[in-house]
């Protein structure tokens, strides 16, 4: 079970709206309101933009399964103080290497010789469109195709978009190439702006699969890019609770089983 306020971010994040939230979770539009408002508190951080009657997550409050996982990990450990944040794949290795941070969650192979890594998952990235677009009937399209599309993309310091742009290369092809319109840090933001068909965009599939089953959104493959990456939780050789690694991979997968439900 998730804690009451987890479970609150999740619905809010989920219906984009106080008050469809509160009938979701059978409470009233004020509670709903002030358990974001604790969280926030709590964290020292804003977990949502309000714009236009709607409701998106910022990047503080971007929701993921490695987060919903750790959740659920401290409420059933409640000896285990967890904190969690963002940071570089450079940046987590070195406090991994200065034993600043316990273990990272990442995506991609770790080369440093003092770390250990345990593969939680597999996902590969995909091109998401607006159903009203064309190629969203295409059973896959071709980079020829995705030239000539308007691209929002994730920031050239994710992972997302380094794993794009390396497969590029691999092909002698050039992010350059491609027609660009916007870079977004923000999965949810660019989520709706590809549904509100001002563009398309490269994504991990897991974090549309939702959208896609709600028919809100269309994923359709790349021909000739395969663009798999892996997710660890990454741990300095010296860490002694490897009992702690195989409780967080069996709840990272029953999170999943739970999430795309």
């Amino acid at each position: 079970m998730l804690d009451n306020k987890t479970e609150t971010l999740i619905a809010v994040a989920e219906q984009k709206n106080f008050t469809k939230a509160a009938e979701v979770l059978s409470l009233t539009q004020p509670a709903v309101s002030h358990q974001i408002s604790q969280l926030e508190h709590s964290l020292g951080a804003k977990l949502f933009n309000r714009r236009k009657g709607e409701l998106t997550l910022t990047q503080e409050g971007e929701s993921s399964f490695a987060t919903e996982v750790l959740a659920r990990y401290a409420n059933e450990y409640p000896n285990v103080s967890i904190t969690i944040f963002t940071d570089t794949i450079k940046n987590l290795y070195n406090m991994l290497d200065n034993f600043e941070i316990d273990i990272a969650i990442t995506d991609g192979k770790v080369s440093n010789p003092s770390l250990n890594s345990v593969m939680i998952d597999t996902d590969y990235l995909v091109c998401i469109m607006s159903n009203n677009n064309p190629l969203a009937k295409h059973s896959i399209i071709t980079l020829n195709e995705l030239r000539r599309e308007r691209l929002i993309l994730r920031l050239p310091t994710s992972a997302t978009r380094m794993l794009f742009e390396a497969t590029l290369e691999s092909r002698n092809e050039s992010i350059d190439d491609f027609n660009v319109i916007l870079e977004v840090d923000n999965v949810t933001t660019i989520k709706d702006l590809v549904q509100k068909d001002f563009g398309v965009s490269i994504l991990a599939k897991s974090v549309c699969i939702k959208e896609m089953r709600k028919k809100k959104l269309t994923i359709v493959p790349i021909e000739n890019l395969s663009m798999a990456r892996a997710t660890n939780i990454v741990y300095h050789k010296n860490f002694a609770h490897t009992e702690v690694l195989q409780d967080i991979t069996q709840l990272y997968h029953d999170t999943k089983k739970h999430y795309l439900v």
